[in-house]
C-alpha cells in the first residue's frame, strides 16, 4: 500500500492487565499489542509513516491516563522511535484538537491502518473521522482491545461490544481485517 500510515491508538500501560497497578485493564490488550507489534515491525521495515497516539486526561482525579504517570506511558513493547510521529490527545477523537491530520497530510497519506484501544471509543472515533476526511481506512480487529460496557441496565461483554463496533465500522467506514491479512498488504 502506497501512501500509508500506521496509527497506533492509546496502547498505554493503564490498559494492560499484566502491568501492576494498571487503572483500566481491557479485554485482550496483550493480544492486541502482540498483533500491533507485528504490524509495527513490518511498517518500520517498509518505511511507512508511523503515528503513536497517546491519551492523557485533564482535570483532577482522572479514571486512568493521568498526566506524568506510568499508566499514561505507551507500553514498552511499542515504544516510539525518534523518527516516528507522536500525538497527544485529551479526548476520544485523535483528530480533535491535535495535529494528526496535518501529520498525515504532510506525508501525502491516503491510506491509514488503525490499531489500538478502546474499540468502542477511540478506535471508533478515529476510524469514522479518518473516513470522513477521505482516508482509506484499514482496521486490524485483532489488534484492538476493549472492555465490557453497560447501557440502560444492559450489560455487554467486551467480545460482543468489540464485534458490534467492528461490524458497524466494516459496513461503511473501514476495511476490517485480521492483522495477518493487513500484513500481506503492507
Amino acid at each position: 500500500m502506497e501512501n500509508t500510515a500506521l496509527i497506533i491508538i492509546d496502547l498505554q500501560n493503564d490498559y494492560f492487565g499484566s502491568i501492576k497497578d494498571a487503572k483500566w485493564p481491557l479485554y485482550k490488550t496483550e493480544e492486541a499489542a502482540e498483533n500491533t507489534l507485528k504490524i509495527l515491525t513490518k511498517a518500520r521495515e517498509k518505511n511507512l509513516k508511523i503515528v503513536h497516539v497517546r491519551h492523557e486526561f485533564q482535570g483532577d482525579n482522572p479514571p486512568f491516563f493521568a498526566p506524568n504517570t506510568k499508566g499514561s506511558t505507551i507500553h514498552e513493547s511499542l515504544t516510539p522511535k525518534e523518527n516516528e510521529s507522536q500525538v497527544l490527545k485529551n479526548g476520544v477523537n485523535a483528530f480533535l484538537n491535535t495535529d494528526l491530520k496535518a501529520i498525515l497530510d504532510e506525508s501525502n497519506i491516503t491510506n491509514v491502518i488503525i490499531v489500538g484501544a478502546m474499540s468502542y471509543m477511540c478506535i471508533d472515533a478515529v476510524t469514522r473521522a479518518a473516513s470522513d476526511y477521505g482516508y482509506n481506512c484499514f482496521l486490524a480487529h485483532d489488534a484492538c482491545a476493549t472492555s465490557n460496557i453497560e447501557f440502560n441496565g444492559v450489560k455487554v461483554e467486551a467480545k460482543l461490544a468489540h464485534a458490534t463496533i467492528m461490524a458497524a465500522l466494516s459496513f461503511a467506514y473501514a476495511n476490517v481485517q485480521t492483522s495477518e491479512e493487513i500484513l500481506k498488504q503492507i
